[in-house]
């Protein structure tokens, strides 16, 4: 199991939804097309099963409280799915409460380049990025 990255952005403009209102599972977490293009690439690059997903997940730790995680993974029964860019997402529901309203895109810079999350949950970030709290 490769971790494809963890990285955070700081929080963007957009809210999540109102508690009361309803929500399919497939507007919970946004990839651009740049970001499911780049995924697909890596997933036949590295010649990936079909019935792996590409599981979201917020992990404990870092400076700021917590970070991303972002690797191909096989479903469980306690975990949401949902397809997005036609990018089969995996994630669960301890992490799916931070994510909700985010949006992943794929950049490239003279920093290098990576996977970048636009979550409008986040409060603060440390000083590097590589962490955030809510």
């Amino acid at each position: 199991m490769a971790t494809l990255f963890r990285e955070n952005s700081p929080p963007t403009a957009a809210a999540p939804p109102a508690a009361d209102e309803p929500v399919s599972l497939d507007t919970l977490v946004g990839l651009t097309p740049l970001a499911a293009s780049k995924v697909n690439e890596i997933r036949a690059a590295e010649d990936i099963e079909a019935e792996m997903g590409l599981r979201l997940r917020v992990v404990g730790g870092g400076c700021a409280g917590f970070s991303y995680d972002l690797y191909f993974d096989a479903p469980t029964e306690v975990d949401q799915q949902f397809t997005v860019e036609g990018v089969n997402v995996v994630v669960d529901e301890m992490s799916l409460m931070y994510l909700v309203g985010t949006q992943i895109d794929y950049v490239e810079g003279l920093q290098g380049a990576g996977f970048k999350f636009n979550n409008p949950n986040v409060k603060s970030t440390c000083g590097c990025g590589s962490s955030f709290a809510v």
